[in-house]
């Protein structure tokens, strides 16, 4: 069995997720490859769209969202992720038990213990029957109603949790920086016009492979959120890849995956929305972020901040507050990586809508 060298994984990793050059794929499509990209705060998907999509404009996504042919909800690890509307209905519910998980947490429980959760879930479903769209604010004050003494905002978080639920456009359209309070939802069904519909768990798997293989089960449960995934790999062996990473982990990936390639190719400076699962989509992130740099990007209170790297491994982050894009190497840059950094930098300014590039 070959030992894939850390090098390899990374370029494997950076050439799946259009991040060695950038593609003329569209921008659904380039979504359905990637299965689902985080949109924890409305912007940062557009940046990670801005950096793998050639020619990309907000306006593009924008009108996905409006035509309903891509959604924002709760899915990848009980976190906000933007799908395409397919994928969505497919994935959602083979994700479910995940969701399940989190709003099972001491946290929701303050509010909903000792509530039936089926009943909690039909409640919410019930006030939003019909097509209605509400502000999040206004199905915790409706729940409220229902369940006196308890806490809205935390009821109206475990529906959401566990009814499929998608937010309005408006709520991951470009815009200003931060999140949005203002957020409106409504039954996925009643938004897309079609049922859930659960795929087979293998077809989730191969999508993840195709994306970020060569990968561990670990990797797989980590992106995911799922737990005993073992087996389920285990029985699809005979349409797998088998390779090891340098500390002897086994490696899956699809037989039909591109070649490899070089370990030694260049590859361009890429800026990184925060968020973005490149950094995320394994259990050992070696592969993209050393452990010392991890502990900077993710300093806790579940932050991962926007990064750029530099020979495809993260070499700082950085920030845009005020017109002013700020970078923060966390290690010296060579005289080459500080322009081609400079070069990056100068294309996104635009994009951003700021004007200057600053570093500290």
């Amino acid at each position: 069995m070959s030992v894939l060298s850390l090098r390899a994984l990374n370029r494997a990793l950076l050439h799946r997720q259009f991040l060695m050059e950038r593609t003329g794929r569209t921008v659904p499509q380039v979504l359905g490859h990637l299965v689902a990209m985080q949109a924890q705060e409305p912007n940062w998907p557009y940046v990670g769209l801005w950096s793998r999509v050639d020619g990309f404009t907000p306006a593009q996504l924008s009108v996905l969202l409006e035509e309903r042919t891509v959604v924002r909800s709760a899915l990848l690890r009980s976190t906000q992720h933007l799908a395409v509307s397919g994928d969505f209905r497919r994935f959602r519910p083979v994700l479910q038990p995940v969701l399940d998980r989190t709003a099972g947490t001491s946290y929701f429980r303050k509010a909903s213990g000792g509530l039936d959760t089926g009943a909690l879930a039909a409640a919410g479903a019930e006030i939003l029957a019909g097509s209605r769209t509400l502000p999040r604010r206004e199905l915790a004050r409706l729940l409220a109603l229902r369940y006196p003494g308890r806490e809205g905002k935390l009821l109206a978080g475990e529906v959401e949790l566990r009814t499929p639920l998608v937010h309005t456009p408006e709520t991951a359209r470009w815009g200003r920086w931060g999140t949005r309070n203002a957020v409106s939802v409504t039954r996925a069904e009643d938004w897309l016009g079609a049922p859930m519909t659960p795929a087979p768990i293998q077809e989730l798997v191969r999508r993840y492979l195709a994306a970020y293989g060569p990968a561990s089960v670990m990797d797989v449960q980590a992106w995911s959120g799922l737990t005993r995934l073992r087996e389920v790999i285990q029985a699809m062996r005979g349409e797998l890849r088998c390779s090891r990473d340098p500390e002897g982990r086994e490696l899956f990936d699809l037989e039909t995956a591109p070649e490899l390639p070089d370990p030694g190719a260049p590859v361009p400076v890429r800026f990184l929305p925060a968020f973005d699962n490149l950094l995320l989509g394994h259990a050992d992130r070696t592969r993209v972020i050393s452990d010392a740099d991890r502990k900077r990007v993710m300093p806790g209170a579940a932050m991962v901040l926007p990064t750029f790297l530099v020979d495809g491994f993260v070499h700082g982050s950085w920030s845009v507050k005020d017109g002013t894009l700020r970078l923060v190497p966390f290690r010296p840059l060579r005289p080459a990586e500080r322009d081609a950094v400079a070069e990056e930098a100068e294309r996104l300014l635009p994009f951003l809508g700021a004007a200057n590039v600053t570093y500290g």
